[in-house]
This record gives structure tokens, sequence and C-alpha cells, in this order.
């Protein structure tokens, strides 16, 4: 050992700097924010408690595809679909099983109609399971809780990565049967 570590041993160095810090901030006030007193909104992007989306006409936006449950990591959603009288998909029962979801998002990536979100609502403390097993009707009507008006068109223009710049084609690239973006 080297004289400076001996004295720093000696001396409790190490121990009278972190000593010092504390007091430094000792007196100051604390930064903690009460949460049912202070809220802090939630980033915009957040995921949260999950929504069926509508369309204009007020209409649920998803065909019962399936593929939202296909790519789900914790296979928390569960879609029942039947055929209707002119062989079009009917969605019978859309149910998402809330405390199964790790909210990754892939349903509302994988989703090529943009029918499930993910709201900025994180404030849903219950009492029961059952309240956390999401029907259809509990689905839509999270999307007219948190997604009404403008605010549900702007979660798609700017958290729906389909629809964003980033899967664009760009001039040259390698497209199926020879067709490029813009050529038909």
């Amino acid at each position: 050992m080297t004289s400076g570590k001996i004295l720093k041993t000696v001396f409790f160095v190490e121990i009278l700097k972190g000593l010092a810090l504390t007091f430094k901030t000792l007196f100051t006030p604390p930064v903690t924010r009460r949460y049912p007193k202070v809220k802090v909104p939630a980033q915009p992007g957040f995921r949260g408690l999950h929504a069926l989306a509508k369309n204009a006409e007020g209409k649920m936006k998803c065909v019962g595809c399936g593929l939202c449950g296909a790519y789900c990591p914790s296979k928390c959603i569960h879609i029942y679909t039947s055929e209707g009288d002119d062989h079009a998909k009917i969605v019978d029962r859309y149910e998402i099983d809330v405390l199964r979801c790790i909210f990754c998002g892939f349903c509302v990536e994988a989703c090529p109609f943009g029918a499930i979100t993910l709201s900025e609502h994180y404030e849903y403390s219950e009492a029961s399971r059952e309240a956390f097993y999401m029907t259809r009707e509990k689905l839509l009507e999270n999307w007219d809780k948190y997604f009404a008006g403008p605010k549900g068109e702007r979660y798609f223009k700017d958290f729906w990565l389909p629809q964003t710049k980033t899967y664009a084609s760009y001039e040259g690239q390698a497209m199926f049967r020879g067709r490029a973006k813009g050529k038909e």
C-alpha cells in the first residue's frame, strides 16, 4: 500500500465525503411528488390501457384477422369470429386479459387496420380480477373516453408506425413484380 491509500483508510476520507454530501442536502426541500395530490400527466405515446378504435361512422375498425393475438408474446388477446351472410368475418368477442399483458405494443404494430390502441391512461386499480378482463364493449368505451375527437387521429398519425415515413419505400428499392411506389 502507498502512503496516500493508508492516509485515506486511516482518516476515512470516503466516508467523510459521503457525510459532507448528506449534510449539504439534509435541509433542502424534498423533490418527491405526493401522487394522489400531485398528478403528472403521461408522456405522449405512453402505453397504458387498451382501446379498440372506431372509424368516422363510429363502427369498430377490427375485422377479426387475429394478427394482434398472434403477435402477442403473453397470449392475452382472444378473438372469436364467425362468418356473416356475405361471407365476411364478424367479430363476436374481442377480449384482453390486462393482468397478463406486458404492454409491449406489438398488437398495435401488428394490426394492419389500426384497430387496437394503447391509451395514455395509467390509473386503473381495482379490487377484483374481473375488472381487468376487457371485453369488446369495454374496449370500445375506452376509445370514447381516451381517444375522442382529434386525439385519436393524432395517435395514429404520430405513434402508429406503419403510417409513418419509417416504412415508406424509396427510389430504386427492390419491389415484387417490378412495381415501385407510384407506378401501377
